[in-house]
This record gives structure tokens, sequence and C-alpha cells, in this order.
């Protein structure tokens, strides 16, 4: 099983972190499909993966020439910390609610399915609708907020809609919103890691799996970096479209196969 899931988690996060999305919304639902660990273990391991991911790919990318908005997107890390630590609770009490993984992983999948639908029609027509440039700090560790709610939550990292935030409220190209998406995904990730261990939420699960998980993701980062180098923002774009696609189809199948064994 370990070497199945480096396999998935280098072609996940090389993908994720050539378009900002930190690989976990792919991870995320393809492990889910696959049934191989529980929700919640998926969750865990899934953003400690696409943490050593972003990490790596920042590192490796520092003088790659794509400029990183340090000030607005710390701000936004700060908001998404904020928001990682209440979606984190808000995961642990529906879990503790519901008493029931595949309930759970029902409402993960339906609410990723819609969010993602939204990001790709974004993406799609984002040339023909106009965008923001936000400068009001507040306005800003607000939307950070937000964003760290439903990463926590949905246990993606970040994801797409870091991505499609960057877009629309400050009027980023797709490299751009790629590396400062990474750069947020490093804070949101590592707060909701240390409160899960704080709390002593962590799910069970095995090491021999985790480091796989992880060793995927350093080595997704090195690939990433080189892959982008030799693709421009509209390559980027249309690899983000292709990749929308295929989480939404992921994510109705979970969502209904959730659906059906709670029904059974």
């Amino acid at each position: 099983m370990a070497v199945l899931l480096f396999f998935i988690c280098l072609v996940a996060s090389t993908v994720g972190s050539i378009v900002g999305a930190g690989g976990g919304v792919i991870i995320k639902p393809v492990l889910d499909m696959i049934g191989i660990m529980p929700v919640s273990t998926v969750s865990f391991c899934s953003g400690c993966t696409v943490l050593v991911m972003a990490v790596c790919s920042l590192l490796r990318g520092r003088k790659n020439g794509v400029k990183l908005e340090v000030k607005t997107s710390t701000i936004l890390a700060i908001g998404a910390v904020i928001g990682g630590l209440i979606g984190k609770w808000l995961f642990e009490q529906i879990r503790g609610g519901v008493g029931s993984e595949k309930l759970l992983g029902s409402v993960q999948a339906i609410v990723l399915t819609i969010i993602t639908t939204g990001v790709f029609l974004y993406v799609c027509f984002k040339d023909r609708l106009p965008s923001k440039h936000l400068t009001n700090p507040l306005a800003i560790a607000i939307t950070g907020v937000f964003l760290g709610i439903i990463s926590s939550f949905l246990g993606i990292g970040g994801g797409t809609s870091n991505v499609a935030v960057l877009f629309f409220f400050f009027s980023m190209d797709a490299k751009q919103a790629a590396k400062n998406s990474l750069y947020i995904i490093i804070f949101s990730q590592l707060a909701s890691i240390i409160t899960s261990v704080a709390t002593k939420s962590v799910p069970d699960f095995s090491w021999l799996n985790l480091i796989a998980m992880m060793c995927g993701g350093v080595a997704s980062a090195f690939i990433g970096a080189a892959i982008s180098k030799r693709i421009d923002n509209k390559g980027v774009e249309k690899l983000l479209k292709i990749l929308l696609l295929i989480i939404i189809a992921i994510d109705l199948y979970n969502a209904i196969r959730y659906t059906l064994a709670l029904a059974a």
C-alpha cells in the first residue's frame, strides 16, 4: 500500500505544486474513492503531505522570477490560520456528533463538488469578469479566514479555492497565484497539524504510509518546479482546468458512493 500511496501523492502533488492547488484537493478524493483508510486519517495524512510539498516547492522556486506578495499573502495566511482552527473545530464537532465516517465523507464530498464546480466555472470565464485588488488588511484577513475554514474542514490544504481567490481578489496571473497559494497553504496546514497534536485528535495512521506519502510530496516539488519552468501562464491555466474536471468527477463519485452506503 505504501508504494501506491507514494505514487498517488507524487502525481497529485506534482500537479498541485504547478497550479498552486497543493495536492490535497486531489489526494483526499482519490483516497476516499479507493477507501483504503478512514476519512479522518486521509485528511490528516493529506495535510502533512501537502505541507512538506509546499515548503519544498517554495524553497525550490525562490529564484524562479515569480513574485511572492509577502505582505498580502502573510495577512491572508494569518487569516487562514484562524480559519483553519475554526475549520478543524467544526470538523471535530461534526465527526463527534454524527459518529459516522460515511456521513462525514458524504458531506465533505458534496461540499467539495460544489466549491470545485464554482472554481472551474470562474476559471473558464474569468477573462470576461471584473477582478479586484484588495489592499485593506482587514478585508484581506477576513478572506483568509474563509479560505482557512474551507481548507481545514475539507482536509484539502487550501486547494483550488486559494487560486481562484488570488485570481479574483488580487488580480494575480496563474503562476503568481500558484506560488502565493503554496505560501498560504504552509501556514494553514501547519496550524491544522499543530492543533491536531495539541488537542490529541490525531487519528490512527500508519507511519510507513505517512512517510511514503510525504516522500511523494517532497519529490513532487522538484518535478513540479522543473515542469513549471517550461510552461507559461496559459499552460498553467489549462492544467488547472483539466485538474478541476477530474476532481469534480471524483468528488461526484464519492458523494454518490457515500450517500448510497448510508442508505444501505
